[in-house]
């Protein structure tokens, strides 16, 4: 029995996500570990209704479907070169952790690997938001890649 048998790497196609998909193929070659990438999409970002708002609507998940397929494209790849098998999935949460919880169930994950996602200003100083979401939210091991 190996110590992780799968690893959920939540990528967001920022930079500290990419080297959370190397570290997680690294880790995956030590333990053999599977690993499925997810990228959370937020499935009803606007309310409203009427024909502008649905326009809007299927204008936005098309971007955003687009925007997840190519952060899990770029994380297939870094499995490649390492020679990981990779499953990729698109998520959906209102709130990015609760895709991830959720998909961490789903697969059965022991293991999440993911970059530290603040972005701006104060949220340099600690750790991304959803990071910290997950942390707060997950009952398995968390390594969080910072830069």
């Amino acid at each position: 029995m190996s110590m992780f048998n799968h690893i959920l790497v939540p990528v967001d196609g920022s930079k500290p996500s990419m080297l959370a998909a190397r570290k997680a193929a690294e880790l995956s070659k030590v333990f053999g570990s599977a690993v499925t990438a997810v990228y959370v999409v937020d499935p009803y970002p606007f309310t409203g209704v009427g024909a502008d708002f649905a326009y809007g609507q299927s204008q936005y998940l098309s971007a955003a479907t687009a925007e997840a397929n190519t952060a899990l494209d770029a994380v297939k790849a870094i499995m490649d070169e390492a020679g990981v098998p990779v499953k990729t999935l698109v998520g959906e949460g209102h709130a990015v952790h609760e895709g991830i919880v959720r998909t961490m169930e789903s697969v059965g994950a022991d293991l999440v690997v993911m970059g530290s996602q603040g972005r701006r200003g104060l949220e340099k100083l600690m750790l991304g938001s959803v990071t910290q979401r997950v942390l707060g939210a997950v009952k398995i091991p968390v390594l969080v890649v910072r830069e």
